[in-house]
């Protein structure tokens, strides 16, 4: 499982759609978010292979938000 941090999400909608993008990514099979309104949530990605972060990242951008440092 990997994890990673994501900025600007607050509700139910936010969780929707990074879930939707993320989910997309080849080789997803599950992806879980623990949301943290006024702070970074974290993203549960479960894959059959290694993700790319930069791929990742695209698919976080391509919902409305980005990736935290």
């Amino acid at each position: 499982m990997n994890e990673f941090d994501v900025s600007g999400m607050t509700c139910e909608h936010c969780v929707r759609a990074v879930t939707e993008e993320v989910s997309a990514l080849p080789g997803v099979t599950d992806v879980r978010i623990t949301l943290a309104p006024g702070g970074n949530s974290t993203v549960h990605v479960t894959s059959t292979s290694p993700l790319d972060r930069a791929a990742v990242a695209a698919a976080v951008d391509e919902a409305g938000y980005e990736l935290a440092e």
